[in-house]
């Protein structure tokens, strides 16, 4: 278990691999972001991506699970604060697969049970990046 005390600013990791698929990107967008560039292949072809692209909202979940399964569960994770910045890169397309890359860039001990660590997360596709975002983490303290 890793608590407040056991990240430190610089701290890297890089971790998770999942492959996104064009059922999941349909599936995904037809539900939260049913826009034409996300749901039909026909008009994503004529759009300005000139073909189907996964969702941001999409992009940022796949990175989230992957953050929750190779960091915050592994952690005295309490939640967060929120995120800083989010910025979508470059589109995510059928067939890409994303790995993360977070690093922690700010800690603010704070009074009380927990701390903040702020993270930059990055998600990439070919080592190339294609979201990025700033979170503020509550992490319990150790001897709290």
């Amino acid at each position: 278990m890793h608590y407040f005390e056991d990240m430190a600013v610089g701290d890297v990791k890089e971790f998770g691999e999942l492959t996104v698929t064009r059922e999941e990107i349909l599936e995904f967008a037809e539900q939260y972001d049913p826009q034409p560039f996300h749901i039909d292949e026909d008009a994503a072809a004529e759009s300005q991506f000139g073909g189907l692209i996964a969702s941001g909202w999409h992009t940022a979940s796949v990175c989230m699970r992957m953050l929750v399964d190779n960091h915050l569960s592994e952690s005295a994770s309490a939640g967060a604060r929120g995120v800083r910045e989010l910025k979508w890169i470059r589109p995510v397309r059928p067939g890409d697969t994303i790995t993360c890359r977070l690093e922690v860039i700010e800690k603010k001990p704070g009074d009380g049970p927990v701390g903040t660590v702020v993270s930059e997360l990055t998600g990439l596709v070919d080592g190339e990046p294609v979201i990025r975002w700033e979170a503020e983490g509550m992490f319990e303290k150790r001897d709290a």
